[in-house]
């Protein structure tokens, strides 16, 4: 009875195995799917993209970042330089001389105009820097450098962006079938890598760009001096005393590339390891279907908490950045290391100096991050979901 109950039992336990066993496949597959998804869908089947398209897209991005976030990148820079020692005297508006005079009961009315008080000069935060940069230098200066921000962006991102896509899609390949267990470190490598190339290309506007905000133009009938002639400017000291070695010269075009890297470097490592799961995470709740809104929403909610990050942790690096590229002597600024120059920063400003400019660093960077991934995918969506309608 017992041996009969037991040859019995296999057909009905066999059956409801089997078909409990297919439900779990089907289960785990249908997991698996979804869990790639994100995947698939923040990358918008990317590895149908040529790399002139993927620049396309990252070129599009980096113009619409320069123009929403100069006004704060002055901000920053004015901040560090002043920091650094840069002083920004000058002369007064009506307004400011007019409150010289009230406060200077000795001053006497002649054709020269009082020079500003230091309270007039010296930016006390970001507002401070924005309003005083409209008052005494105009509005259009806010967006100084922005002629440098897109020469530098365009190719900047337009290789970074591609490269670290075909970067990431090469090494999860590989991490995948040979070790599983470095496949979440991929976004980190792949940025970093990508994020070193980029910077060292296009290095030398980048250069221009933080000289050109740094200092005043106070010459209201002359236009100021645009990326081309900074960069002359930046050579010609050099030229001048070491006429006999014209690469001494030309390497004044990469001062600063060492804490440059150090700063970007990290900031991408950063960036990219907080940035993938938090827009897999987006899109997972969205579903399997993606459109170009969710592609949007998700990777510019990804990118601004990824960017904010980013800045927050590099931020003495970017002030130690800025100090060695407004060195004026030459000889000083090739001499100038990491270790020095975070040093001579923290021997003159302490803790608040080696974060000077931190916050407008750190409000620009998480919308900026946000526009360029977000646009970077919407427009690589776009030009997908055409290929395959055609």
């Amino acid at each position: 009875m017992v041996g009969s109950s037991r040859q019995g039992l296999p057909s009905w336990i066999g059956l409801a195995t089997a078909t409990k066993k297919v439900e779990l496949d089907k289960n785990m597959l249908n997991e698996e799917s979804f869990a790639r998804q994100p995947s698939r869908n923040s990358n918008v089947s990317d590895a149908d993209l040529s790399f002139g398209e993927r620049s396309l897209s990252a070129a599009a991005a980096a113009v619409i970042s320069a123009a929403f976030s100069n006004p704060l990148d002055v901000a920053k820079t004015r901040l560090q330089a002043q920091a650094a020692g840069v002083q920004y005297g000058g002369l007064c508006e009506a307004e400011c001389s007019r409150n010289t005079m009230l406060q200077d009961r000795s001053f006497t009315p002649s054709t020269t105009q009082p020079k500003c008080t230091p309270d007039c000069t010296r930016y006390r935060g970001t507002l401070d820097v924005l309003y005083k940069v409209i008052r005494q230098e105009g509005f259009s200066r806010l967006w100084r450098g922005t002629n440098a921000s897109l020469a530098l962006a365009i190719p900047s991102v337009g290789i970074y962006m591609p490269l670290y896509d075909i970067l990431r899609n090469h090494m999860e390949e590989l991490t995948s079938h040979n070790a599983p267990t470095m496949t979440p470190y991929v976004p980190v490598l792949a940025g970093s890598l990508a994020r070193s190339v980029a910077c060292i290309t296009c290095y030398p506007i980048e250069l221009a760009r933080t000289r050109m905000q740094a200092f005043k133009h106070m010459q209201a009938d002359v236009k100021p001096p645009g990326v081309w002639k900074t960069l002359i400017g930046v050579v010609s000291p050099v030229r001048t005393a070491n006429s006999c070695q014209p690469f001494q010269s030309y390497r004044t075009l990469w001062t600063g590339l060492g804490v440059q890297l150090a700063r970007d470097v990290p900031f991408s490592a950063v960036c990219w390891s907080s940035l993938e799961p938090l827009r897999r995470k987006f899109l997972s709740s969205i579903g399997e279907e993606a459109s170009a809104s969710s592609v949007l929403g998700a990777n510019f909610g990804a990118g601004f908490v990824a960017g904010t990050l980013a800045a927050a942790a590099t931020s003495p690096l970017d002030v130690a950045r800025t100090r060695q590229q407004i060195e004026k002597n030459p000889s000083r600024a090739l001499n100038m290391t990491i270790l020095k120059t975070l040093t001579e920063i923290w021997r003159d400003g302490g803790i608040r100096g080696l974060f000077a400019g931190a916050g407008p660093r750190v409000v620009r960077a998480g919308p900026s991050v946000g526009i360029v991934v977000s646009f970077y995918e919407v427009v690589k969506y776009a030009l997908h979901s055409r290929e395959s309608k055609e």
